[in-house]
């Protein structure tokens, strides 16, 4: 379900759960555990890659539909953390955006230090709201990081999915590359900034994501009784239940 690829000084993490890359427990404990043990495992750079056409699609909602109020603030609390860990990652992270990011998909990626997205009709957003869910405040501040207050706001309450040359435009990704290029211009991201002197940069962007690491420090500490409440209220099972039996019939 996580692929680790080595290339050089750089790890690639290749997600690979069949069929869309949707994060479940079992990934999402995954990926952290990975992000936490790259650097002692000698990368000095992380690329968070997908699938060509598919990034990944998300929280895997009919398996998280499954848990109980306890179960839910388990996992909820586990992909918190994961997002910390991304965003305080000790040395840079890429998103090699290599299709489709809806949702959480999207959420893994503005963490990162940087995003290469595929060129071409491939959609990208947080479409939280379509779902029946609301954007939480740490995903909020990590966009608005991006593409300032006011597209955020316009993004997020619409629920709004771009595609790729909107995205590079309004700055959710900082470049577009082909689909079979999209990792490699990822790793050359990487190998420039790793070329330079390591004390500087790194320091110099510890300082430039001070504040992404405080909001992150901040989201920690707060409950997450609210975003467990707004998942098992009725407008959010509703919603997220004609979902998943959308889809299900779609695959038949």
């Amino acid at each position: 379900m996580l692929e680790s690829i080595r290339h050089d000084q750089i790890l690639e993490l290749r997600l690979s759960r069949p069929p869309v890359n949707a994060l479940d427990p079992t990934l999402v404990a995954a990926l952290r555990e990975a992000f936490l043990n790259a650097p002692a495992q000698g990368a000095r750079a992380i690329v968070l890659s997908g699938r060509p056409g598919l990034y990944s699609a998300g929280l895997d909602v009919p398996t998280l539909l499954t848990l109980d109020h306890a179960g839910m603030g388990r996992f909820w609390q586990s992909f918190m953390c994961l997002l910390r860990t991304i965003g305080r990652s000790p040395i840079p992270t890429v998103a090699a955006i290599t299709g489709h990011a809806p949702a959480g998909g999207a959420v893994l990626s503005i963490f990162c230090d940087y995003r290469v997205m595929a060129r071409g009709p491939f959609r990208i957003g947080l479409n939280e709201v379509q779902v029946g869910l609301a954007v939480p405040e740490i995903i909020q501040v990590a966009l608005r990081r991006l593409v300032g207050p006011h597209r955020m706001e316009r993004l997020t309450v619409a629920g709004a999915m771009i595609e790729s040359e909107e995205a590079l435009r309004v700055g959710f990704v900082d470049e577009l590359a082909e689909t079979d290029q999209v990792v490699e211009r990822a790793l050359a991201w990487c190998r420039t900034h790793l070329a330079l002197p390591p004390e500087s940069m790194s320091e110099t962007r510890r300082t430039a994501r001070a504040d992404l690491h405080a909001a992150l420090d901040d989201a920690q500490r707060m409950s997450l009784d609210g975003f467990i409440e707004r998942w098992f209220s009725d407008e959010s099972q509703t919603t997220l239940r004609a979902l998943v039996a959308k889809l299900k019939s779609k695959a038949a």
